[in-house]
């Protein structure tokens, strides 16, 4: 019997048109009411993630910041998080600065850039996320705490960039991608699969009762920690090669059918 399932949400728990499926939501309150715990395991910010969870009713923490943040609906209480280390925003802002590549960063749970453009307005409308424009980065952001840094680019460039900046900022920080042209950068213990073994100690339950639902790169540490580890049938190929089971796509309600077949039992076949 599994007692706790993580959903990851863009292209996983929503649809193309950033819906949840009254099908899915169904799903997920049968979960609930069979007394399995429903979370939910983003890279969105935690306020991004409040809204769409507070829509489907849950009200349980939930993993934001890619694994960084893990914070409770009902009071909001944090109850696990990590910070990238000092020393790494300044050296990756530095190299963003000087290779005029486009870098955003969350402070207390809102979305700053020191510039606008295409690339951050493009980047607020698909998350339905309010930006702040701060050109003195250096001096007013810098010295700040933040879970997590992204990068915005050409997919291509992004995997070259990626060891580049792994040997510049060392093991100190976790590198991931959430979608092809999103390189984020947070702090070493800030994965979801990390985030998703403290949730299971928290509700008391062994990783081996747990399901990872996703479709991206930075969801494999958490099907990988999972007792079941679920793609969705949009997932990339190499998420796929490491699943436990692959369910159907986020436009075909891929969340509930893996929700029926593992949690509700309902005897479905792949």
């Amino acid at each position: 019997m599994y007692k706790l399932i993580a959903i990851d949400i863009d292209d996983t728990l929503i649809n193309d048109d950033k819906e949840v499926t009254p099908a899915t939501q169904t799903a997920l309150e049968q979960a609930v009411a069979a007394g399995v715990v429903v979370t939910l395991a983003t890279g969105r910010a935690y306020a991004s993630a409040q809204a769409i969870a507070r829509q489907t009713g849950l009200n349980v923490p939930i993993i934001t910041y890619q694994g960084a943040l893990v914070k409770n609906l009902l009071d909001e209480a944090v109850l696990y998080e990590r910070y990238v280390p000092q020393d790494a925003v300044r050296k990756l802002f530095q190299y963003c600065v000087e290779h005029d590549l486009h870098l955003q960063t969350y402070i207390d749970d809102k979305l700053y850039a020191r510039e606008e453009n295409q690339k951050l307005i493009d980047y607020s409308t698909l998350n339905g996320t309010q930006y702040y424009i701060e050109p003195d980065w250096e001096a007013k952001l810098v010295p700040q705490k933040t879970p997590k840094m992204l990068i915005i680019d050409d997919p291509d460039f992004l995997d070259e960039l990626s060891p580049i900046l792994r040997s510049l900022l060392g093991d100190s920080v976790h590198i991931t991608k959430s979608k092809p042209h999103f390189l984020e950068i947070m702090h070493h213990e800030g994965t979801k699969g990390l985030a998703l073994e403290f949730l299971a100690k928290h509700f008391g339950c062994d990783l081996s009762e747990t399901i990872a639902v996703g479709d991206s790169w930075n969801d494999h540490e958490m099907l990988e920690a999972a007792g079941l580890g679920v793609a969705m049938a949009n997932a990339i190929p190499a998420l796929k090669e490491i699943a436990d089971f692959v369910t159907l796509s986020n436009n075909e309600d891929g969340v509930k059918y893996a929700i029926d077949k593992f949690i509700l039992n309902a005897g479905q076949e792949a």
